[in-house]
């Protein structure tokens, strides 16, 4: 065996360290929204615009921001050239916004039709904040799956058998009109949810919902309950049970009036009052692990 070759087999590999960021999302533009996809909708997709430098390197393919792809895969490279990446996935490191990068950029690479490879830790690079042109996401909420797929693909028998399971398991969600990154869902034919990711900092969002709680302020009218909330990417994420049977509009007034008095009550300077900080404990109490 060689001097040389025998240095390359011996020589220690360099180990790859993990970071881990609270809020991964921070500093875009639609933060909470980004969490909302990623924690809270079944089925959903948003055009990403990269910027001038990365399609100068890369190429002008169109990116697309996917809740889900199958299996759960961080990337597709479908065979018309469209790249796909998926927010819900099964690896991924401490910041998600470098996954997500890491992500795109391999995709790029990645010939049309062919499988794109990405590593479980991205290690240092770029992050979706230096990729991205900022800006409001153009969400589409989706009733199925099909928008994974090239039309070619579509005949194929087993591919339809898989996607029909993959939309079988969509519940039924509705974007809130009333609020950014609120999300109305039926989650049994007699239970509801409302769930809204607060853009605000986690400490200031509590404290407000604490105000809220103290004054009787916190419900969504008759027949609904405050369940609690709970952390996403370092933003709060509260949550209210209501009847199954309406649809989400028939609560877009409900959440208007509570996102005002959360809007007004958030403007409040100063410590929180006896009441209310009994109320932050009560809801420190409640917090759910929906994650």
């Amino acid at each position: 065996m060689s001097k040389r070759r025998k240095s390359r087999e011996t020589a220690p590999k360099t180990k790859v360290r993990d970071i881990f960021v609270a809020r991964p999302f921070e500093g875009l533009a639609d933060e909470p929204e980004w969490v909302a996809l990623r924690e809270l909708v079944p089925a959903a997709s948003a055009p990403l615009t990269l910027k001038p430098e990365i399609l100068e390197e890369y190429g002008d393919r169109s990116v697309i921001l996917s809740t889900v792809l199958p299996m759960a895969w961080p990337a597709m490279s479908r065979r018309d050239g469209k790249v796909l990446i998926g927010l819900q996935r099964h690896v991924q490191s401490g910041d998600v916004s470098r996954d997500l990068a890491v992500a795109i950029l391999n995709a790029l690479s990645t010939e049309p039709g062919n499988t794109v490879s990405v590593p479980a830790l991205p290690g240092q690079g770029p992050r979706l904040q230096d990729l991205l042109v900022d800006g409001s996401l153009e969400i589409t909420m989706q009733d199925g799956f099909e928008y994974w797929l090239d039309v070619d693909q579509m005949q194929d028998a087993t591919v339809k058998a898989s996607l029909e399971r993959a939309n079988a398991s969509i519940y039924p969600t509705v974007r809130m009109a009333a609020a950014k990154a609120a999300y109305w869902c039926r989650v049994a034919p007699d239970k509801s949810h409302i769930r809204w990711v607060l853009s605000e900092p986690e400490d200031r969002a509590l404290d407000t919902l604490s105000r809220l709680s103290a004054a009787g302020e916190l419900l969504l009218g008759e027949d609904t309950k405050f369940a609690g909330m709970f952390r996403a990417h370092g933003l709060l994420v509260p949550v209210w049970d209501i009847p199954g049977e309406p649809e989400g509009a028939e609560f877009e007034a409900a959440l208007a009036d509570f996102a005002k008095r959360y809007a007004d009550t958030l403007a409040v300077d100063g410590p929180l009052d006896a009441a209310a900080r009994r109320a932050k404990q009560g809801l420190i109490g409640r917090q759910l692990t929906l994650r």
